[in-house]
């Protein structure tokens, strides 16, 4: 079996729950970019999609969110750069190693708001683990064998991840709701 994250690989470490928080570092041995998030990650999942960074040789990344007002870039802000300017989710990775440090949303969406960030990216422990696993069909996508999906959401599953092909339901009832409200037929 391929590796599906450094951090499932070997079973989920829980998180702590009253976890404040910490830094995040890129993979650069001198001047990394430093983010600051001032509260732990809500959400945090597996992701399958093909604009998430992943750790070289993982089918996923682990991603959560945490509210804009709780993350600062606090070194090394100029080796940012947005990777995509047309996604909905604007990724500022570093421009020397390519890690992807949080995507931001600027544009109207269900998830404005939310900062999108890799936790394994902090040297601290406490981090929420991860909840779920989203957009699993996606990895076909990459080129990933359609023939060994079946073996991914076993292994998934045995780390005790729920497996999806979009995000949980409590985040797509999330987004329903939202639309609802945009378009008037919820108050």
């Amino acid at each position: 079996m391929v590796s599906l994250h450094p951090l499932l690989d070997n079973g989920i470490t829980k998180g702590d729950p009253n976890f404040a928080g910490g830094k995040l570092y890129c993979k650069c041995a001198s001047a990394p970019v430093e983010v600051t998030l001032s509260s732990n990650v809500a959400h945090n999942h597996a992701c399958g999609c093909s604009k998430c960074w992943k750790p070289a040789g993982a089918l996923f990344s682990i991603v959560g969110v945490v509210p804009r007002d709780k993350l600062s870039v606090t070194a090394n802000e100029s080796k940012l750069k947005i990777v995509d300017p047309s996604a909905a989710i604007q990724r500022y990775a570093c421009t020397s190693c390519g890690t992807h440090l949080y995507g931001r949303i600027e544009v109207e969406h269900p998830f404005k708001g939310l900062d999108f960030v890799h936790a394994e990216l902090s040297p601290e422990k406490g981090w929420q683990e991860p909840q779920f696993a989203a957009f699993v069909s996606s990895i076909i996508e990459q080129g990933f064998d359609p023939a060994k999906i079946g073996e991914v959401r076993s292994k998934l599953n045995s780390v005790g991840l729920q497996t999806y092909d979009c995000l949980s339901p409590p985040l797509m009832d999330l987004i329903a709701a939202y639309t609802a409200k945009k378009n008037g037929t919820l108050k």
